[in-house]
């Protein structure tokens, strides 16, 4: 620990009005002073405020006025998934700054740096690589604690996110476009390599950083446990599956607390465009934040249990679907869905419609009932992707009317079947796991005894202790 930094640190923080919110206050805003409740309520929900740090968790509500006791989340009907069973889907869009959940990583990674001294404000940058929303989130905490940052993201993410980017980094340099989309996740360790050879360059991985595994599993995980019980009330039903796109494997992480907590099984899902878990294979795809080809290192993969491929042609098609007037509409008068329920439909973003179809697939699968519950989640919403809607329609040739509404819904929602949907064997863990170790030992220089020591879920289990047991240093940093 460097206290002379911390000092600095907290002085600086103290002069910009900056109070860091503690682990127990994100997991539980109930926590949260009055004084200081009353004052964010008070502020734009994406002002570049530090006392924006307080809405940097699951319990906004809607309309951002005041914080709920449970996440805002959707049960989806039956009429809709074609199954017995409750599909919970935690809502994202309602954090601040990014409307995107990514946020509470950055905050979560960037927090031990500032209580140890690692980070010093005067000198360091923080640099966020990612596949479009943790760089987000990193600029954003970045710009409200008064930090210089750099945003690394492949060049063909939507043009939303390039958008908010130039309008929060102090020069447009700030922001680099690595070659690629999705799948194209070592170009940008390449950019994050040659940043490093600047040693003011405090690079921020969300694949490598245990921390981003460690805040989710604290926070997310807790947070979800709670809309299921909300879910639940005095029934039987059973939380059976914890169901998360692979992105960073940071919100994965929420499956190791609910498996401890509510004995679910975890499932990871990704494109089958690029089927890397599934069959070690290759690709490009467009569900834009599950950015793969590799293994993340913070994926504890000896803790996963299923692995369900999604068609980006289903997320591309029922993102139209479920956000032009053509689509609402079939929705509404052929299908009958409650108009209420369909306007909520632009609550979820492309990786969140896959974690929905992922769902479907292992309540069919796995012949789940009335009594039991899949908890997933919808990391962002659709406001993020309308570039992308647009590339959509233009595949329809301008034919786009209500019997293409009818045949997307068709093949890609009701016809929902079970392929692509492995359930994992001890040899099919191994085998994922040793995947990871071309990317992480060969070519990124991870030493071949941390890269073994993740197979224990004790590994895991210390990087969970060591994130909960933060909250006597933040308070201690916030007297200084």
């Amino acid at each position: 620990m460097n206290s002379s930094i911390v000092e600095k640190t907290a002085a600086y923080f103290r002069g910009k009005g900056v109070i860091l919110p503690t682990i127990a206050e994100l997991k539980n805003p109930n926590l949260i002073s009055e004084e200081i409740k009353n004052k964010v309520l008070t502020l734009d929900k994406d002002a570049m405020d530090p006392a924006n740090l307080f809405r940097v968790h699951w319990f906004n509500q809607r309309d951002h006025s005041n914080f709920l006791d449970v996440p805002e989340h959707i049960v989806l009907p039956s009429e809709f998934t074609g199954v017995d069973a409750k599909i919970i889907v935690n809502l994202g869009r309602y954090f601040p700054l990014i409307t995107a959940h990514k946020v509470l990583a950055a905050y979560g990674c960037l927090l031990p740096r500032i209580l140890n001294g690692s980070f010093d404000y005067s000198k360091h940058k923080a640099v966020w690589p990612s596949t479009g929303n943790y760089c987000r989130g990193g600029v954003a905490i970045s710009k409200i604690l008064g930090l210089k940052s750099i945003a690394i993201l492949p060049e063909g993410m939507s043009q939303e996110r390039f958008n908010w980017l130039e309008k929060w980094v102090e020069d447009k340099n700030d922001i680099i476009k690595t070659k690629g989309t999705e799948s194209n996740v070592k170009e940008i360790y390449d950019a994050c390599n040659e940043l490093e050879k600047n040693k003011n360059n405090d690079i921020i991985n969300q694949f490598n950083e245990y921390y981003n595994y460690a805040t989710h599993r604290a926070i997310t995980g807790s947070s979800f446990e709670k809309s299921f019980l909300k879910v639940k009330g005095n029934t039987n039903l059973q939380a059976r599956f914890y169901v998360s796109a692979s992105g960073s494997s940071g919100t994965l992480a929420a499956g190791d607390y609910l498996k401890e907590n509510l004995n679910t099984k975890i499932a990871v899902v990704e494109a089958i465009e690029c089927p890397t878990l599934l069959y070690n294979g290759y690709g490009e795809h467009n569900i834009q934040g599950i950015g793969d080809k590799h293994v993340p290192l913070i994926h504890n993969v000896m803790n996963s249990d299923f692995v369900v491929g999604v068609s980006d042609e289903a997320t591309n098609n029922l993102n139209l679907l479920f956000n032009t007037n053509e689509g609402k509409k079939y929705l509404e008068s052929r299908k009958g869905f409650e108009k209420d329920f369909v306007n909520r439909l632009p609550e979820f973003g492309f990786s969140s419609i896959a974690n929905i179809i992922a769902s479907i697939k292992l309540a069919k699968k796995m012949k789940l009932s009335k009594n039991d519950a899949i908890i997933t989640v919808a990391t962002d919403g659709a406001d993020l992707y309308e570039t992308e809607l647009a590339k959509t329609k233009k595949q329809f040739n301008k034919i786009y009317d209500e019997v293409t509404c009818a045949e997307i819904f068709a093949k890609n929602f009701e016809a929902i079947t079970v392929d692509h949907t492995l359930e994992l064997s001890q040899i099919d863990k191994e085998r994922i796991f040793n995947l990871g170790y071309y990317t992480w030992v060969e070519q990124q220089g991870t030493s071949i005894e941390e890269f073994e020591s993740r197979r224990s879920q004790s590994f895991w289990d210390k990087h969970y202790k060591d994130m909960i047991s933060l909250d006597p240093k933040i308070k201690e940093f916030n007297s200084l």
